[in-house]
């Protein structure tokens, strides 16, 4: 066979519209340079679990990996990232083991440290997830400190379907030309962060410069409570979630919106779902208590 450079051959097929090239991420430690704006510290954070419920499912790998960002909404650079396995006190079942790829014998004996994870929060001004409503839950248990730091969420706060792209982190990544080691915790959080820093390919912006915009903003979230039951097609496809009351003892279909967005919000719940005059409960959500179970 002929020794050929692949970058060669996937340059000429990228010239050709019939194929598309995704390569290989290699994680890289600078992004941009920062010149007088000021400089801050951010976490991403990742976690594999034996399943989706913080009350009864355990944190079995983590991944954190530390950058810096300008206020302006410019990533600097990515520090050293940290990530660990956890032997669970219960199972790992065959389903968590297809989804993730560990098994108990990747984890037999490995215990996350604490103290270093602690460690790197307390120099995160910002905490960052891909999906922060699942993970904070879990994370807020592996480490406290992380309920008093602002979340953001790079699945929701990103318009990643206005650009045209999935939401999925490895649709994402494909979507911008790459592929990665899916469901390791840490090669997850360097694609999240790689993500962040591509330009997009209808605005031209950057996620992390969407991100930045809201994750330090409040949100109100608007309970529609006794909604009738055929206006739920109308509320799921208008982006709202359902509250089962298992934690808020409210069971109803809520939307979280910016202060700006409230009224013409409480005018399509009356005009589309009630179809009369209703009082409908607002709660004022921060950056601190979003995508927790406080909220």
């Amino acid at each position: 066979m002929l020794d050929i450079d692949p970058e060669l051959v996937a340059t000429a097929l990228e010239r050709n519209g019939d194929y598309r090239v995704l390569r290989r991420h290699k994680p890289r430690r600078s992004f941009d340079v920062p010149g007088d704006a000021e400089v801050r510290n951010g976490l991403i954070i990742d976690l594999e679990t034996t399943g989706l419920d913080p009350a009864y499912h355990e944190i079995i790998e983590v991944g954190m990996l530390p950058f810096t960002y300008t206020v302006d909404g410019r990533l600097v650079a990515a520090g050293v990232p940290y990530g660990s396995f956890q032997q669970p006190f219960g199972p790992i079942l065959p389903e968590i083991t297809r989804l993730t790829g560990i098994d108990a014998a990747m984890v037999e004996g490995r215990m996350i440290d604490r103290s270093r994870v602690a460690a790197m929060v307390h120099e995160a001004d910002l905490v960052i997830a891909h999906n922060s409503a699942f993970d904070r839950r879990f994370a807020e248990d592996l480490c406290p400190a992380l309920a008093t730091k602002p979340w953001g969420c790079s699945l929701t706060m990103v318009p990643w379907a206005a650009e045209g792209m999935g939401s999925k982190l490895c649709y994402i990544a494909a979507d911008l030309g790459f592929i990665y080691s899916a469901h390791r915790a840490v090669d997850d959080c360097q694609a999240t962060l790689e993500c962040l820093a591509r330009p997009l390919p209808q605005s031209g912006r950057t996620g992390f410069s969407f991100l930045l915009e809201q994750a330090f903003e409040p949100v109100y979230r608007l309970k529609a409570i006794r909604s009738p039951f055929e206006a739920k097609d109308a509320l799921k496809a208008r982006r709202y979630r359902w509250d089962d009351g298992s934690i808020s003892k409210m069971r109803c279909w809520y939307k979280d919106v910016p202060e700006e967005e409230i009224a013409s919000e409480l005018a399509w719940l009356r005009l589309e779902v009630y179809r009369h005059e209703v009082d409908i409960p607002i709660v004022r959500v921060t950056p601190y208590d979003r995508f927790s179970s406080r909220a």
